[in-house]
């Protein structure tokens, strides 16, 4: 007799469908994202065949978003914070308001009410967090100036629609919607929100600071991996829970503080590694979900409003937001990123329109029309993205022109001093491995030049006396200003293998002389690092075992030689 599990079905079939999908589409050179999208129409209700449960895809991937954000919490400082909010806090709220018009303007255009067109232009004007992180994570851009003006911008996204959600129901019958029931003051109303979030981040930033990292380290202290585990996710989706019970704010912010938080133990890093494979998973459902709500036939009943719909969305939303930054006296190349980063809508949109079609201010057409708009959006999203890596050398070219003129780029401009160091080790990524390696060699007097991707990290690196080059050494012209072809050594400390292999690839053909080494934390690694041209290839369990076992056999045989050991 079979079992009535929609769970489980839902999740098996949806994670099937997407592997299918997302293979196919990254067999045709598409991203992955739209084979997701795909096999959520696939599963859905508008199409023929198995239809999964729409309530339970949703709250699935909800705790995709919740882990998402905590992981970028991890890697997201408070310092991080403060430090993009100038650019950041006015930035989204006049892009906010941009785009909150041109959806009031089309919604006009198609006669619906005032309400309506708050709704539909507030739920136009917020870009979706997996979306956004997906792309910055890709291009290894979370830590550079325009990945957290980004995800700092998303934040204030974020606490802009918190306030939206508590006080459309208080507004309802002014709008010409339903009125809630129960209504109160509205400055009353707005206040008491502002409180409690104001209340959440002084709660989480003061104890949670101290509170989080301590029971982490305690947990560590056990010994238990699976504990370990098991504490974070639990201190990712427990906060999160509780910071929307308690406290009124989303899902998604609540998880963010508490990464953030959780960033101050050292800690920090074992934790991002355990929480990705879900991360991973629950992320793939969200786009999943987001597929099963769309109906295809709307873009046949109703084709010049999706159209308009998908107008706002990519083309207003991305002009508005690069206005704003270049605005800001920030560089082209930035401004591209967070106009493409912003061009599409996502999960907060569709809360929105959940509440405006339950207050009667939103017609049920609003919400085909944004989940088609949605749906549009994320598709192009990667290929805007791909534009921009397109538009990149140009882009330097331009930016390093006006910087030789004294414009005022130059903060965001790197110029390296020139590299003079001749025979020297090119140090790729200077996180906890790289750091011991610096310092080691600056030890014993071997020429180095450092290449990090992190703009302030590199500033840190100058001011200590290191050669020290910007950018993502997975890109060759990086590289070449590192002088690769006068190197004797390249050590890859970066901690992703496959990358790694990419880059010794480019590196043998320039220099065949180079001597090549890199990290690995598996065997597959190992092997692809050596097929790519590393000459040496350092696992982190082999070195332990070896380490141990040296130190095992030195005290039953004291005397042995080193080649006797």
């Amino acid at each position: 007799m079979p079992h009535h599990t929609p769970l489980i079905a839902t999740l098996a079939v949806g994670l099937v469908l997407a592997f299918i999908f997302g293979t196919l589409a990254a067999r045709i050179r598409l991203p992955p994202l739209v084979g997701y999208l795909l096999a959520g129409v696939a599963c859905g209700p508008f199409t023929p065949g198995f239809v999964a449960d729409q309530g339970l895809s949703m709250e699935i991937s909800e705790i995709g978003v919740m882990l998402l954000m905590f992981g970028v919490g991890l890697h997201f400082s408070l310092k991080d914070l403060m430090a993009v909010k100038n650019i950041a806090i006015p930035g989204a709220i006049v892009q906010i308001a941009v785009a909150t018009l041109l959806g009031m303007a089309l919604a006009w255009a198609m006669d619906w009410t005032l309400g309506g067109g708050l709704v539909f232009g507030l739920a136009l004007s917020v870009a979706s967090t997996v979306v956004l992180l997906r792309a910055l994570e890709e291009r290894q851009l979370m830590d550079s100036r325009r990945g957290r003006i980004a995800v700092g911008w998303l934040i204030v996204e974020d606490l802009v629609m918190v306030l939206a959600l508590v006080l459309l129901p208080a507004l309802s019958g002014m709008l010409g919607g339903q009125a809630a029931e129960g209504d109160g003051n509205l400055v009353f109303d707005l206040l008491l929100t502002l409180g409690k979030v104001t209340a959440f981040i002084v709660l989480m930033l003061v104890v949670g600071r101290r509170v989080v990292p301590w029971v982490l380290a305690k947990v560590a202290g056990t010994g238990s991996r699976e504990l370990f585990t098991l504490s974070v996710l639990a201190i990712a989706m427990g906060v999160a829970f509780g910071s929307a019970k308690l406290f009124d704010v989303s899902f998604a912010l609540g998880a963010f503080f508490a990464g953030m938080v959780l960033n101050e133990s050292e800690l920090s890093h074992e934790a991002a590694e355990n929480s990705l494979p879900l991360r991973d998973a629950f992320a793939v459902l969200f786009f999943v979900s987001v597929g099963m709500l769309f109906n295809p036939a709307i873009l046949i009943q109703q084709p010049l409003p999706v159209l308009g719909t998908f107008l706002v969305i990519v083309i207003g939303k991305s002009i508005a937001a690069a206005l704003i930054v270049l605005a800001f006296r920030h560089p082209l190349s930035t401004s591209l990123t967070i106009s493409a980063s912003l061009a599409q809508i996502g999960e907060f949109s569709f809360i929105l329109a959940s509440l405006g079609v339950s207050l009667k201010l939103l017609p049920d057409e609003g919400r085909d029309l944004l989940l088609a708009g949605a749906i549009l959006s994320i598709t192009i999203n990667p290929l805007l993205f791909l534009a921009i890596d397109r538009l990149q050398p140009w882009l330097e070219r331009r930016e390093g022109h006006r910087l030789k003129g004294g414009t005022h780029h130059a903060k965001e401009m790197d110029q390296p001093p020139p590299i003079t160091e001749r025979d020297h080790a090119i140090l790729i990524g200077h996180g906890r491995v790289g750091k011991l390696i610096s310092g080691n060699l600056r030890e014993r007097g071997i020429p180095l030049v450092i290449v990090e991707n992190d703009r302030d990290h590199i500033d840190e690196l100058r001011q200590q006396g290191f050669s020290a080059v910007l950018g993502n050494a997975a890109r060759q012209d990086v590289l070449d200003r590192a002088e690769l072809a006068q190197a004797r050594w390249l050590l890859l400390a970066i901690p992703n293998g496959f990358e790694a292999g990419e880059i010794a690839q480019y590196a043998r053909s320039v220099n065949p002389t180079l001597e090549i080494m890199a990290r690995a934390h598996f065997d597959t690694e190992v092997e692809h690092l050596q097929q790519r041209g590393a000459d040496l290839v350092i696992m982190g369990e082999r070195e332990i075992a070896r380490s141990m076992i040296e130190h095992i056999t030195d005290g039953v045989n004291p005397h042995a030689t080193p080649d006797a050991a």
